[in-house]
């Protein structure tokens, strides 16, 4: 098999798990009230929630069966009285999660659901007072299970017959109850990302040259490490995370891609690897329990020689080939300290594909023609890529 520092695997198929039971969330409420907030979820069913709390940042999360959000409007950001900001969705296969982002410490004194009453239907209702931080973390520990139903495992590598093809894994940044970048219209980087995502993956499949595999291909949490993890079970000759940026600026736009540094190349380049690098405290993610998978003399070894792959495709290759189809960031090319590009022995690279705070640029993004013509962009550097590197090493 072609490889430069992976070896031949690919994921077994993930089950593609039905709603609970239709369970649909109809209608969210924020209710302010002088000493509490009220958090109220319309329901067509009963639900048996999970809630508890998270520190730093303090957030109450609430665990519920896979439903689906049939809301009249997304709610994403939403916040009133203690709720600075709301997010939900789905966080893995069978959970999906509501994540209420506090003002302060606060801890829910009650909840209830209550039945269908004349024309009301089914609601969950939590009642949210503010106390110490002590308190919190004492009364909003998790307990009980890890989720109120049953959870689908993994999917695991399994290995196959070598196989002369590269491999190379197609990163949707964001999903689920981690919305990513609002635009200006409203739309959710994670969406942009994903339909780059399944584009991007049609085309490579189209070639017939390469094993292509999606680290998601709807719309779920994943935690950074878990898209890592994924990437080196799968034997990934070549990473790609897919995402779209903003900026306070509205004028700012342009394509713009990320290699792995332990020193951002500039103050921008930080501030967005640390708001990506939240992606697992926004969907609700104790991250204390992790420790740095770089520690020794022969992965930082074998990091060298990924980054230098990474960067060579990156700054070599795609930044040139991606000015023929779209407008470039004034350097197009930067390095920051993301999580989501640390396996030590892939080559990867972060994608920002377009500034969605540009309404110019975010209209392109959400034009089918643009994504065809982009995502063909992408592939031919891939392709580039690995014809000069088997080249190279031969």
């Amino acid at each position: 098999m072609f490889s430069v520092v992976g070896a031949a695997l690919v994921l077994a198929a993930v089950p593609v798990h039905a709603v609970a039971d239709d369970l649909q969330v109809k209608d969210i409420r924020i209710g302010v009230h002088a000493d509490s907030t009220r958090f109220v979820v319309d329901l067509n069913n009963s639900v048996e929630p999970r809630v508890f709390g998270l520190p730093d940042p303090y957030r109450i999360v609430i665990d519920l069966p896979e439903v689906d959000f049939a809301l009249p409007e997304e709610r994403i950001g939403d916040g009133a009285g203690l709720i600075t900001k709301l997010r939900y969705g789905l966080f893995r296969s069978g959970t999906s999660r509501f994540v209420l982002d506090l003002q302060f410490p606060s801890k829910v004194t009650k909840h209830f659901v209550l039945k269908p009453d004349g024309n009301k239907p089914w609601r969950l209702v939590l009642d949210i007072a503010k106390t110490s931080r002590d308190d919190f973390i004492t009364s909003m520990r998790p307990k009980g299970p890890a989720a109120p139903s049953a959870i689908a495992k993994s999917p695991q590598p399994v290995p196959t017959a070598p196989n002369a093809r590269p491999v190379v894994v197609i990163d949707a940044g964001h999903g689920g109850v981690d919305p990513g970048a609002i635009g200006v219209s409203g739309v959710y980087e994670k969406k942009i990302a994903l339909d780059y995502a399944r584009e991007i993956t049609r085309a490579l499949k189209a070639t017939a040259r390469y094993e292509v595999v999606m680290t998601r291909n709807r719309d779920i949490f994943l935690p950074l490490r878990e898209r890592v993890r994924i990437s080196r079970a799968a034997g990934a000759d070549l990473f790609l995370s897919l995402h779209a940026n903003t900026h306070p600026k509205r004028s700012t736009r342009g394509f713009s891609v990320y290699t792995l540094s332990n020193r951002a190349s500039d103050k921008e380049a930080a501030a967005l690897a640390a708001l990506e690098n939240k992606s697992d405290v926004i969907g609700g993610v104790d991250l204390g329990n992790y420790s740095d998978d770089v520690q020794n003399i022969l992965i930082d070894f074998a990091q060298a020689k990924t980054n230098e792959l990474s960067v060579r495709f990156a700054r070599d290759i795609l930044v040139g080939q991606v000015k023929t189809s779209a407008s470039l960031l004034m350097r197009p090319w930067r390095s920051a300290g993301f999580a989501v590009l640390k396996a030590p022995d892939v080559p990867s690279v972060l994608v920002e594909l377009g500034y969605i705070s540009n309404p110019r640029e975010e209209r392109l993004l959400g034009t089918a023609s643009h994504r065809r013509k982009l995502s063909a962009t992408i592939v031919e550097a891939i392709d580039t890529y690995f014809r000069t590197t088997q080249s190279a090493a031969l």
